[in-house]
């Protein structure tokens, strides 16, 4: 509407030969609206989207409105335009955690494969496919996947590498590990470790243990009864061959490796090696342990890199390091959040006009460049310098990046684990309770 009453104004100026012509020029036009999450996402989409207006939109006569609810209302806003199936707008912003809710309100892209450059299968596009997978339903994919979160084992990398490099660290280590772990572990390269070697760091790493250590704790657990905290702890419950469902897609969260993946969480509170205010902690507050020396090592959202190694904000600017998730396959959950096509829309053509170009290198590097994180290669690697993590995002979430089960309660299934295990870690429940608690929960969400 802005370009339109520009162009209005414009056209009361001009002369009376251009009159003619403005008009049937606004006609051409077709102005689609796209629902975005507001904040730094759409701070970065709002570049692209200036860029796409003033250059391209004059070619495939779509122009793009992007459309901000505001952080508290978003989910109920856009829910009540599905529900009535309304065509107020035409794209939604949709993740890996609701598209299963959706699919009811969002059309499938496969018909429109070709347009945005994917084969028959949703392959070949610039898109990393663990991304593109993430929304998708029973072979149908609903959105593209724009932005990305992964999960990194963040550590001070100047107390990583003194420790594998003193031999009075190492031999305290190897003794406290067999002490209190009952293991003979040896320092290890982080891109190595299992979930002893993070265990044995954090207990070298706690003052209780060894009071020459230079951080009061090992590690700081974000333990708060918050579903982005059960994602993290799902890495560690892949990473021992769990899963929340089995190969024929029954409930099977009370299992030997949910136990086990429990067990490293449990063992770490029962020795102390996390905070004890941990049970709040998620986030900024996992950020904070690590920026104030009061942790050496984080599971923590990619995310962090940069503000953690922001010389403007950070006191360990520069010794802070990251690198896959410990574990068997190193498994990190991808979280990916995006666009859909609105069912109900009356401009699906020109809404994939836009998608198309979204699906280009050009797009995503101009998204990334304003602060996005989009699951293209070629941009993540190629803003490496400007960005060092970026390249890191890349590998992970193509050699190590999992999707979560996607099922129409998938929010749900989160919000009762994280329910369940954090009475577990609060020291409420015992673990094989909580399983089968979590077990019995799941039944009932999925409906058996």
């Amino acid at each position: 509407m802005v370009l339109i009453k520009k162009t209005s104004g414009i056209w009361i100026a001009a002369c009376t030969a251009a009159a003619v012509m403005l008009p049937a020029m606004a006609s051409a036009q077709t102005t689609v609206k796209m629902v975005y999450w507001p904040g730094p996402e759409s701070d970065a989409m709002g570049k692209v989207v200036d860029y796409y207006n003033e250059k391209i939109a004059p070619e495939t006569g779509v122009t793009v409105d992007m459309v901000l609810f505001g952080r508290d209302s978003h989910t109920q806003r856009q829910e009540a335009i599905m529900a009535a199936g309304s065509s107020e707008v035409d794209i939604f912003y949709i993740s890996s955690d609701n598209v299963g809710k959706y699919t009811n309100y969002v059309a499938p892209l496969n018909p429109s494969f070709a347009a945005l450059g994917m084969g028959d299968d949703g392959s070949q596009s610039i898109f990393i496919p663990s991304a593109t997978e993430t929304l998708s339903v029973d072979g149908n994919v609903y959105g593209l996947p724009l932005d990305v979160s992964n999960h990194f084992l963040f550590y001070r990398d100047d107390l990583i590498s003194q420790l594998l490099s003193d031999p009075d660290w190492q031999a305290k280590y190897t003794a406290l590990a067999k002490e209190h772990l009952g293991k003979d572990l040896k320092p290890r390269d982080p891109k190595d470790w299992n979930y002893d070697d993070y265990m044995a760091t954090a207990l070298f790493f706690t003052k209780e243990y060894n009071p020459d250590s230079p951080t009061e704790y090992g590690t700081a657990l974000q333990l708060k009864n918050l579903i982005y905290n059960v994602m993290l702890w799902d890495d560690v419950l892949w990473a021992y061959g769990g899963n929340w469902f089995d190969a024929d897609g029954k409930v099977s969260i009370e299992s030997p490796a949910a136990k086990e993946a429990l067990g490293v969480y449990n063992k770490m509170i029962e020795l102390k090696l996390t905070p004890p205010d941990s049970g709040n902690y998620e986030y900024p507050e996992t950020n904070a342990a690590l920026e104030t020396g009061k942790a050496a090592i984080a599971l923590q959202w990619s995310a962090a890199y940069h503000e953690l190694n922001d010389p403007a904000q950070s006191p360990v600017a520069g010794k802070i390091a990251a690198t896959h998730m410990p574990g068997d396959g190193h498994p990190t959950m991808v979280q990916s959040v995006g666009i859909g096509l609105n069912a109900a829309s009356k401009n699906k053509d020109a809404v994939i006009k836009w998608m198309s170009y979204l699906s280009t290198e050009d797009a995503m590097r101009r998204y990334a460049e304003a602060g996005g994180i989009p699951p293209v290669e070629s941009v993540l690697t190629g803003l490496g310098e400007q960005r060092p993590e970026l390249p890191e995002v890349a590998i992970d979430i193509k050699e190590y990046g999992y999707a979560l089960p996607v099922t129409a309660h998938t929010l749900a299934i989160e919000q009762a684990l994280i329910e369940q295990f954090s009475a577990v870690w609060a020291g409420i429940k015992s673990e094989d309770e909580a399983l089968k608690d979590a077990q019995a929960a799941l039944e009932k969400i999925v409906g058996g």
